[in-house]
């Protein structure tokens, strides 16, 4: 059956696409039998001659097909001369790892591994600019002009709040590789940057916090027919604007066995401050299928390994809790 999302009978992020993402079902093919083959009486003799004429036949064993993943191989007649992608450029930065996706100019999804240590410094956004990332090969980077007038904020998927530690760690934070157009009142100014917070204060009460964040693009229902639509800014158009983001948590205490992971997906859009986070929280299965990725596969989700997060804390935004609010824009 399917697993409904209740909240608010999925109105808060969009009740088609929450049905979309979290719709499960997997039907089974009914076996069928097949009627019984009859054949001829046959006498003794006869009996006795086909077996001596059936002699045993070793087949052969069949080889299975190798999977050869991306990369790996291009020594066939097929990609004799080249092999055409898709390519994810990997980042690896001070604070955080990023694959980026060059058709639709954004990060497939931004990694983080924080805690009490790491977040300390005294580095400030105040002298760090929004830059183009040269890592990227042109053709297919996000500009900054991309953005301009535009009508969205250029969102962090790794804060810039995370990468106190020193002025590059917190410039690292402000390549478009890292960014994805995000609505600004009300969601990356408000909503989202309280879910940062959240996020950095994990590590008050869990030793280790892992924090994976991205776009997503997920479908509507239109009549009878699921239909995916977003905007592309720039001119000419050139960087995607996701209709929601994720925010996938694992946390871990040194001194108990286990981890707590927490998945969460909003819709870009204008949030009220009350409504629950909790209305976002889906199963870490959904986000990975509409994702296309695979969350802390190293872990074996188990009942008495993986616990929800919100089971092991309070999962409540403060929104109070950013006494300077984000430029404009940021």
């Amino acid at each position: 059956m399917h697993r409904l999302v209740t909240f608010v009978a999925g109105t808060v992020v969009g009740g088609g696409a929450i049905y979309a993402l979290t719709s499960m079902t997997r039907q089974q093919p009914t076996a069928i039998a097949a009627p019984p083959i009859r054949t001829p009486a046959m006498s003794q003799p006869q009996q006795q001659q086909q077996q001596q004429q059936q002699l045993p036949v070793r087949a052969p064993p069949v080889q299975p097909r190798q999977l050869v993943l991306e990369g790996d191989n291009t020594n066939n007649e097929f990609l004799k001369y080249g092999n055409p992608g898709p390519v994810s450029d990997f980042l690896l930065r001070s604070r955080y790892a990023a694959s980026f996706n060059r058709a639709l100019r954004n990060p497939n999804w931004v990694a983080e591994h924080l805690t009490q240590d790491n977040l300390k410094g005294t580095a400030d956004r105040s002298s760090s600019e929004f830059k183009e990332d040269p890592q990227v090969p042109a053709p297919f980077r996000a500009l900054l002009k991309d953005y301009y007038r535009s009508g969205y904020d250029r969102g962090h998927m790794c804060p810039a709040a995370d990468a106190k530690k020193d002025a590059d760690s917190m410039n690292e934070t402000f390549f478009l590789t890292n960014i994805s157009p995000q609505v600004g009142k009300g969601f990356n100014r408000n909503y989202w940057a309280s879910l940062e917070t959240f996020v950095r204060d994990l590590t008050k009460s869990f030793d280790d916090v892992y924090c994976i964040s991205g776009p997503l693009y997920l479908p509507e229902k239109e009549g009878d027919k699921w239909m995916v639509k977003y905007e592309v800014i720039g001119n000419p158009p050139n960087v995607a604007v996701p209709t929601h983001f994720f925010k996938v948590i694992m946390a871990k205490r040194t001194n108990e066995p286990g981890f707590a992971i927490g998945a969460f997906a909003l819709p870009n859009k204008e949030i009220d401050n009350a409504t629950p986070l909790t209305s976002f929280s889906l199963p870490l299965e959904a986000i990975e299928k509409a994702a296309g990725l695979q969350f802390f596969d190293k872990i074996e989700r188990k009942t008495g390994v993986v616990t929800p997060l919100c089971a092991k804390t309070q999962c409540t935004l403060n929104h109070d809790s950013w006494k300077k609010k984000k430029p404009n824009g940021e």
